[in-house]
């Protein structure tokens, strides 16, 4: 009796688990190598890695627009080769010596390849030379560090000096609370940066992509002589869901989205990412002493 009972308690016991035998992958799993297929967030369309690339990382049925890291951005933007990277080595330290940050900066680096959330520098586009940044959204949310916020603000000041277009891609979850007043100040610095740009007569062009709130949507990513924007990006200071709360109101089902701000002319442009770089181009183009000589 008690052995029937002892296997009886092991067999519940097993109920529900999963055995090693079937935590192997099936055939089918095995032959796919991962990242070779990819399933849209928005609509559930499920395409080949290559489609998608062929599409900019976009989907090919609704157009949702996936998250791209800032070294892919690059490369859809500039010609072929023609990046220089510029203030590789300014990182973060723990200027407030918050538990945990120097690990979570670690593995941040690891996933990314980047030593911050910010990749800067100079290229062309069209032959045309320009300035560019690039927010890292998967760079702990893309959020804006003392490092961040000066390597933008190097790239502000190169372009003013050197009088270059700059592109700007801005991704952000805010502010980086582990640096707490430090990251707050970069608001501020980057602003002075586009001071200087704006009296130098150098264009600034700052693209939206998703998401863009805090103190990132509240300084220069709203400070462009030209405002542009991915579809359904998010655009906002703070999130819909605390403003609902704080107001006691239900907002529109779109608000904050590139198209609503587009209709409350927060932003000039929605532009698919398939005919972002021909925007750009034509926007350096135009703007550019360069540009107008070879139009003449």
């Amino acid at each position: 009796m008690l052995k029937d009972l002892f296997n009886k308690r092991r067999h519940y016991a097993t109920l529900g688990k999963v055995t090693e035998k079937e935590k192997q992958p099936t055939t089918v799993e095995k032959d796919i190598p991962k990242g070779l297929v990819q399933k849209c967030e928005a609509c559930g369309n499920v395409m080949m890695a290559k489609e998608l690339q062929k599409h900019w990382y976009t989907c090919p049925e609704c157009n949702y627009h996936f998250r791209i890291d800032a070294q892919t951005r690059v490369s859809l933007t500039l010609d072929e080769g023609s990046f220089r990277e510029l203030n590789a080595d300014v990182t973060s330290g723990n200027p407030l010596g918050f538990p945990g940050y120097e690990s979570k900066l670690e593995k941040a680096q690891a996933a990314t390849g980047m030593l911050e959330g910010a990749l800067t520098g100079e290229g062309t586009i069209d032959g045309m030379p320009v300035d560019i940044g690039v927010m890292d959204p998967n760079f702990i949310m893309g959020s804006m560090g003392s490092a961040v916020g000066e390597k933008l603000t190097r790239i502000m000041e190169h372009a003013a000096a050197n009088h270059q277009p700059l592109i700007l891609f801005t991704a952000s979850g805010g502010a980086r609370m582990q640096e707490g007043i430090l990251s707050l100040m970069q608001m501020a610095k980057t602003s002075v940066a586009l001071r200087r740009m704006h009296e130098e007569e150098v264009l600034f062009v700052s693209i939206i992509t998703h998401p863009t709130t805090g103190g990132v949507s509240a300084s220069f990513a709203s400070l462009g002589d030209v405002i542009l924007a991915e579809p359904g990006a998010m655009f906002g200071f703070a999130g819909k869901r605390v403003i609902e709360q704080t107001i006691r109101q239900k907002l529109p089902d779109d608000f904050q989205t590139a198209e609503f701000n587009l209709k409350h002319g927060m932003v000039d442009k929605v532009v698919h990412r398939k005919n972002l770089r021909d925007a750009l181009a034509t926007l350096v183009r135009i703007h550019s002493v360069r540009g107008w000589a070879n139009a003449e």
